[in-house]
């Protein structure tokens, strides 16, 4: 990771994307600790987002001096249902990331999965991948399968993959097919917050198992519950060319 300038000086970075370098969060996330009060440097608690920093600054979270991280991880996790993907839970329930076999490592969730969904999740501890892969310009595919708790109506398969709006938020998915009275195949590309469950409470209907099988190239295969494997080089380089389409 080059924190220099072409003569060999340290760089200045944004402080949002200094604490995604130093595998914290998403620059995203990352901008809410900051607005939130709880990131100081040098001893000053900044909660101007864009503020310049340097890597010789003593920055902290919470108290805790960060360092950008040195090496680079990029894992693929089967989340089980009933574990969320957050770095801390009030409430106290299961946490994804502590299912992971490097837990000295700050690594954090590219997307989502819900409490109740299982699946494919991919954890990393860099930032600019985190935050170029999430950008819906990225245009990566996201693949489910989806189990209803009652019939699913033609009607609710042909308005999602004609493009619905509800609630003044339009959904549509990429593809969609039918695997039998109550369940569905669902490819998404854009990904909105809980498309999936709203698209099914439109129709008056819940998913009783919604389960992630692919994100890109990255297949959950026979990776059982609550375990993990390193991406390949293959799939890392697939996502990272689809990434360099997206914002920063």
């Amino acid at each position: 990771m080059n924190l220099t300038d072409k003569a060999g000086e340290a760089a200045p970075l944004r402080l949002q994307v200094y604490l995604a370098h130093a595998g914290i969060a998403s620059r995203r996330a990352c901008e809410g600790l900051i607005t939130a009060g709880r990131v100081s440097v040098n001893g000053q608690v900044v909660t101007t987002l864009g503020t310049k920093v340097l890597p010789t600054d003593d920055i902290r979270l919470d108290g805790v001096s960060l360092h950008p991280e040195t090496e680079l991880h990029y894992l693929a996790l089967h989340k089980p249902p009933m574990y969320i993907c957050s770095s801390f839970d009030p409430q106290g329930r299961p946490l994804a990331k502590d299912l992971l076999p490097i837990p000295r490592e700050r690594l954090y969730n590219v997307g989502r999965l819900d409490y109740r969904s299982s699946g494919l999740i991919i954890f990393t501890n860099d930032g600019d991948f985190a935050a170029r892969i999430s950008h819906p310009s990225a245009e990566i595919e996201k693949e489910y399968l989806v189990e209803a708790t009652g019939p699913i109506p033609d009607t609710m398969i042909a308005e999602f993959e004609a493009g619905l709006e509800i609630e003044g938020v339009f959904y549509r998915s990429a593809e969609i097919e039918r695997l039998g009275r109550k369940a569905i195949r669902v490819v998404l590309i854009e990904g909105k917050n809980r498309e999936i469950r709203r698209v099914f409470s439109h129709f008056h209907l819940h998913p009783s198992k919604l389960h992630r099988i692919r994100i890109g190239p990255v297949v959950l295969g026979g990776l059982g519950a609550g375990e993990s494997r390193a991406l390949t080089m293959e799939e890392k380089e697939f996502l990272t060319a689809k990434a360099k389409k997206a914002k920063k």
